[in-house]
């Protein structure tokens, strides 16, 4: 590469041109005027004896240069990757000096920045999610990954060799894929492209997902009676053994869809099952993040947990202001959640709490979003599913929904607690030009899609809220279950919905179609309000 004008080098050389300050950068230009080239200032610091020039400069200069040519080299990239490989465009350097990343922020350029004289290994390489090159000091775990990558070593035999559970690799190698470092096959877990269609403002990346999430009713077993329980069916909980061959299946399935693996376990009361923290163990062994769907419990139960693995989440349920909550759960319950939501701040757990929406406490949201301002991460409400004895209850009149929704999303611009989650929330984000979210899990509904349900006794669901059986992990391998014809039909959603514009961010709710007793693969949630044409 020759010669490049000033404003090119000025253009490659920002940080060293910060360190030196204005008058030396102007006469360093001036002095090599039409020497410098990208890949040169480096060499020509390297030979000087100033000392007024800070020893570390070239190292700098050497890894600026090595960022203008990995962003040169961007286009060498792939689209999509067949097999695992490292990103194309990463050049490792090694340094003489410590802490030089730190330069390379506009932000800290102007603050007392020290590097230390050691040697450094950096990373430079394009992300193509980012959009940008990163650079930053190589640590322990991406030389192991990268070295698994190119010599084709297995995850279990680095496993094996290391002594780590499997999981820890996995999650290596999905940390590496995130950043960027390292390509990857994509995610096999897509929308059938028949059914779903991005466009109409709707992003491609709504139909595919990059992780699938196991909801695993591990118990029946529970220590309240709510009015409003889906199912109190007596269950068969599955032993250690079965459970640890369940997420050995999953782990599997994961792997062969290139996904990342997630369990929530729920119940029941999860924290009820006699195994329970056997069975987190070696969730978190096999790399799942992990989400507890539970109760109350003692602090000491929840040290317990974190000490095995941090849930990304713990969620609670409440079903309005404590009057009316505890008419649903119970005397007591109310106060034993606001207690324990402070326990679960105070150890840094994420709080959720839950509530189910009826007749009685839609006017009760807001209030109660209101009290939980302080207390919780996040609040969510789903709509009543009228199955078990939930049937005794009543929703919503569908009249009052979309002012309902209305009037929750302009309470949450002020409280940052209240999360958007409803699928029909979409309909109001497009008459308000505003852009999509994804729905009630990601990817609109994602029953048998991004996430299925385990009951106790093996039996599999495409979602919780209603009766939807699609096979028992006793019978077939998770793979077998979510490939099969009836599993395909639900994540298909209803025909209602086929030719809606925001079809892959929303689908309505079949738990929903299925309390006013109609057809889900046919009708839609009577709940949508799609074609009103009475803008808000």
């Amino acid at each position: 590469m020759g010669p490049v004008p000033n404003y090119s080098v000025d253009t490659i050389y920002p940080a060293c041109r910060s360190v030196v300050g204005e008058k030396e950068w102007a006469r360093f230009t001036k002095q090599w005027a039409g020497a410098i080239t990208s890949h040169s200032l480096s060499e020509m610091l390297s030979r000087q004896h100033d000392r007024s020039i800070p020893a570390f400069l070239s190292d700098l200069a050497r890894l600026e240069e090595t960022i203008f040519s990995v962003k040169e080299n961007k286009g060498s990239i792939p689209a999509e990757t067949n097999l695992p490989g490292v990103n194309p465009t990463l050049q490792i350097i090694e340094v003489s000096w410590k802490n030089l990343t730190e330069f390379l922020d506009p932000d800290q350029r102007g603050s007392s920045l020290h590097p230390i004289r050691t040697s450094e290994r950096i990373l430079v390489y394009y992300n193509l999610l980012a959009g940008r090159v990163i650079a930053r000091p190589a640590m322990d775990e991406d030389l192991l990954v990268l070295k698994m990558v190119v010599e084709g070593i297995s995850p279990e035999t680095v496993a094996a060799q290391g002594k780590l559970p499997i999981g820890a690799v996995d999650r290596a190698l999905f940390r590496a894929s995130a950043r960027g470092l390292v390509l990857t096959p994509p995610s096999r877990i897509r929308r059938d492209p028949a059914v779903f269609h991005s466009g109409n403002g709707i992003p491609d990346h709504y139909l595919s997902s990059p992780s699938f999430t196991l909801q695993w009713h591990v118990t029946q077993v529970c220590d309240l009676r709510c009015k409003h329980c889906y199912d109190r069916s007596d269950r068969t909980p599955m032993t250690l053994d079965q459970a640890t061959r369940v997420l050995d299946e999953l782990h599997l399935f994961c792997r062969s869809r290139n996904v990342a693996g997630a369990v929530s376990f729920t119940g029941g009361n999860p924290l009820l099952h006699p195994a329970f923290p056997e069975i987190y163990r070696a969730a978190a062994e096999r790399g799942f993040t992990t989400a507890i769907l539970g109760n109350p419990a003692s602090r000491e139960r929840i040290e317990e947990l974190i000490a095995i693995q941090m849930p990304v989440f713990f969620q609670v349920s409440l079903e309005g202001l404590q009057e009316h909550n505890d008419s649903i759960r119970g005397p007591g319950h109310f106060d034993r959640i606001m207690a324990f939501l402070d326990v679960l701040r105070s150890l840094g757990v994420s709080s959720m709490v839950m509530l189910t929406l009826t007749s009685k406490n839609i006017d009760q949201v807001l209030p109660l979003a209101e009290v939980l301002r302080e207390k919780t991460d996040t609040f969510h409400f789903n709509r009543l599913s009228m199955v078990g004895e939930g049937a005794n209850l009543l929703l919503p009149d569908v009249r009052r929904y979309r002012p309902f929704l209305q009037s929750y999303l302009e309470a949450a611009k002020t409280n940052p607690v209240m999360g958007i989650k409803d699928n029909l929330i979409n309909i109001i984000h497009r008459d308000r030009g505003l852009a999509p979210f994804g729905g009630c899990t990601g990817y609109g509904c994602g029953a048998a899609f991004n996430f299925v349900t385990l009951l106790a006794d093996g039996e599999v669901h495409a979602c919780r809220k209603f009766p939807s059986p699609i096979g028992n992990v006793h019978q077939q391998s998770i793979a077998e279950i979510y490939d099969s014809e009836l599993a395909q039909r639900y994540r298909a959603g209803t025909e209602a919905c086929r030719t809606c514009a925001i079809r892959p961010v929303c689908g309505g709710c079949l738990a929903s179609t299925y309390s006013h007793n109609l057809n889900i693969f046919e009708d839609k949630d009577p709940f949508c309000f799609m074609h009103e044409h009475s803008r808000p």
